[in-house]
């Protein structure tokens, strides 16, 4: 007798996550009952879009109530049997240095890799993490390092005759540029397949047999 999969009653998945284009905090697959929750918890919206109705917070919500509303109603979710994936950087049960904290065995864990590398690929591995141009460790902290420049260059006074720490951060970018630049090349120099030394072959050999002495 064939055996047939059952049918299960599972709810429909429901992520709930920050739009990077528009900065909303969106749910995206609820189910009507999902969504009831969700408006009665954590204070969600209906919003027609081009595909039906979306579930959001309201606009211009400082981003701890963004945090604290998406973080109550995931858990009431999740305690209506919803399966729910709520964006980390929206949980506010998160502890305060996580992030830091992972950051730092992140790192800890790339000194790791590099120092037990076998292998060139190895290293390549290794320094893509640190340089590579998108999410690359080094292009990040450059971000991190104008965002910082312009928000100082703001607060600051008219530049006195004195050299300017703050204006010396934007050199600073641009030397973190080129030093992205370079680990990159060196990147690109380790990934090549490793060339194996040519083999040198045996000189020919010009000793002639001996000739037979007997006439």
């Amino acid at each position: 007798m064939k055996q047939t999969e059952p049918d299960f009653w599972v709810l429909e998945y429901v992520t709930i996550t920050k739009d990077p284009r528009t900065d909303l905090v969106v749910a995206i697959g609820a189910t009507d009952k999902a969504a009831d929750i969700l408006q009665r918890t954590g204070g969600f919206l209906s919003a027609p879009g081009t595909r039906g109705d979306y579930h959001r917070l309201p606009h211009g919500l400082p981003i701890e109530q963004q945090r604290r509303k998406a973080t109550a109603g995931s858990h009431a979710l999740l305690a209506a049997g919803h399966s729910v994936h709520l964006d980390p950087t929206l949980n506010m049960l998160v502890a305060p240095d996580g992030e830091r904290e992972a950051a730092l065995r992140y790192l800890a864990g790339l000194a790791e890799r590099a120092a037990a590398a076998t292998t060139s690929s190895e290293v390549a591995e290794v320094l893509t993490e640190v340089a590579a141009p998108v999410h690359g460790l080094l292009p990040l902290a450059r971000e991190v390092v104008v965002r910082a420049w312009i928000a100082a260059s703001d607060f600051q006074g008219a530049p006195t005759g004195e050299p300017d720490p703050i204006a010396r951060l934007g050199s600073t970018a641009t030397s973190m540029s080129e030093a992205a630049r370079a680990i990159l090349h060196a990147r690109n120099h380790a990934a090549r397949p490793a060339q194996r030394p040519a083999t040198t072959s045996p000189p020919p050999n010009h000793a002639q047999p001996a000739k037979s002495r007997r006439r």
